[in-house]
């Protein structure tokens, strides 16, 4: 396949709003895919690159945009993925420059279709509204299986690529199964701002303590115990004693799902930082472990002594967790009444976590997918900080700016300092207003980028701050999204990059004594 095939069907998923036209699309392309092709192409068109990270930055990036374009398309998709998987394997002294030089030939060959799907895709901003379940049931419209059938499959299989290969190639799926050391993709959370919102339209839910913690997934067969990351990798040796915890479970067969903490003496958690200190591949692990033991916190039970139990409801499955692993459950309340949840809530801070999760009772356990069935709520920040840039959007959003490059005020230096970007938040009556807002203040372009006169003040709802060596103060906020513009405030009025080290100094207080 021509890579412009790709290219334009993205191009057209992004152009329109509803869901079943977007997989309509997808699956057309999907469709004319050759049989070494389909991972290629489910992975470009979910705006993932199969190699991960191939070492390329934004200045090569930069450069290579403006190599004249082809005028013609010759890129079959295979060529882009040899190119993109050589510059990956590019390593030691010069190999930044053979990587930007190999970067250079690659746009060379490319038409501007194709440039711009390659940079939306190499920076990771391929915002077209295939992700996930959309591309699931692509695949499944495209090779006539059901969704479902899909589903399932890459869950089992820790991610859809192989799923696709076989589906697309004629294939069948029953190698797809749940089994004791195949782990499976994790189920995901969305985001909610509100306890008491999201507690109204759930009705009677789960709440359980947000942990900040590594992501396991632990099987039991006998004495054989092993435990997998979030990416699905075995790590078992790093964590002997999570193993141990497991192999003392009385059933014979075990798939858990839950997070490993570091504990201080008290029984708060220790930073996220330390606790990833104990899952490092050249650590003595005898050592690491005495000076730095794990506790298991589990919430959810898939399978137990031959039963699969990921499509049974949520209520069914937390009971039996319960019931095989008591001591290592995750504290939970099960509750409708806003006042308990909030009161919930007050003591998973109290007890230094990062707030609460909130889930279906009656939900199935849904791998990778960010639905409404699981809800993590944790205490916001707002900040009234600069609008510095604006960038034009994409998709429903084409045409209008969209995301946003925030600024705290220096008060020593009168500059502004950036800490991040965010897209959410926006009405469609914001997204004109500002797109108005910016032009007005237009100082000049840099690409699809639009800097602007630092005057607007915007109040930005934001969960943490982290560091970053990608910003010039070395913080970000974390989940950052629009509240609202505030006219009301000079630019000289806004919050300072004193203020925000301040919240940093004070997570980190809290993360090392163990109070939010």
């Amino acid at each position: 396949m021509l890579f412009l095939e790709l290219a334009r069907t993205s191009e057209r998923v992004a152009s329109v709003s509803k869901r079943t036209e977007k997989i309509t699309a997808l699956a057309e392309c999907l469709r004319r895919l050759g049989p070494g092709e389909a991972a290629i192409g489910v992975a470009y068109l979910s705006g993932r690159l199969p190699q991960g990270r191939i070492g390329v930055g934004g200045a090569a990036l930069a450069d290579a945009a403006h190599v004249p374009h082809a005028a013609e398309a010759t890129l079959t998709l295979e060529e882009v993925d040899a190119a993109l998987t050589r510059m990956a394997s590019f390593a030691g002294p010069g190999s930044s420059g053979i990587r930007k030089e190999a970067l250079a030939s690659l746009f060379g060959r490319a038409t501007d279709v194709e440039a711009s799907f390659l940079i939306r895709l190499l920076v990771g901003e391929l915002r077209q509204g295939a992700l996930g379940g959309v591309m699931e049931e692509a695949v499944a419209k495209a090779s006539g299986m059901s969704a479902d059938a899909i589903r399932r499959a890459a869950m089992v299989a820790g991610n859809l690529d192989p799923v696709a290969i076989q589906a697309l190639t004629g294939g069948g799926l029953e190698s797809f199964k749940v089994g004791i050391f195949r782990p499976l993709s994790p189920m995901l959370a969305q985001p909610a701002d509100d306890l008491d919102e999201s507690l109204a339209a759930m009705g009677e839910a789960a709440l359980e303590f947000k942990l900040d913690g590594a992501r396991v997934q632990v099987h039991k067969a006998g004495d054989d115990v092993r435990v997998y990351s979030r990416r699905l990798h075995d790590v078992t040796a790093s964590v002997p004693d999570l193993a141990e915890a497991v192999r003392g479970l009385h059933a014979r067969e075990l798939i858990l799902d839950g997070e490993a903490l570091a504990l201080r003496s008290d029984g708060t958690p220790h930073a996220f930082q330390v606790t990833m200190g104990r899952f490092g591949t050249k650590l003595d692990v005898e050592r690491t472990r005495r000076e730095l033991p794990l506790t298991p916190f589990f919430f959810d039970l898939l399978r137990i002594d031959g039963d699969d139990l990921h499509d049974a409801p949520a209520r069914e499955r937390f009971r039996a967790l319960r019931e095989a692993a008591p001591e290592y459950a995750v504290p939970q309340r099960i509750t409708a009444d806003r006042g308990e949840a909030d009161a919930f809530f007050e003591e998973a801070l109290r007890r230094g976590h990062e707030g609460v999760m909130m889930k279906d009772l009656e939900g199935r356990y849904e791998a990778g997918r960010r639905g409404a069935g699981w809800l993590k709520l944790k205490p916001a920040h707002t900040l009234d900080l600069i609008v510095l840039a604006a960038e034009w959007g994409h998709g429903r959003r084409k045409g209008r700016l969209s995301n946003l490059h925030l600024g705290a005020r220096d008060p020593h230096t009168g500059d502004f300092v950036m800490l991040g970007k965010t897209f959410k938040g926006m009405t469609d009556a914001m997204l004109e207003w500002q797109t108005k807002r910016f032009q007005a203040l237009a100082l000049g372009t840099d690409g699809h980028v639009v800097h602007v006169r630092p005057e607007q003040v915007v109040e930005i709802a934001f969960n943490d701050v982290q560091e970053s060596p990608h910003y010039p103060g070395g913080l970000a906020l974390r989940f950052a999204r629009v509240k609202r513009y505030r006219d009301d405030k000079r630019a000289d009025e806004a919050d300072t990059i004193d203020t925000v080290r301040a919240i940093a100094r004070s997570e980190l207080r809290a993360a090392r004594g163990g109070v939010r």
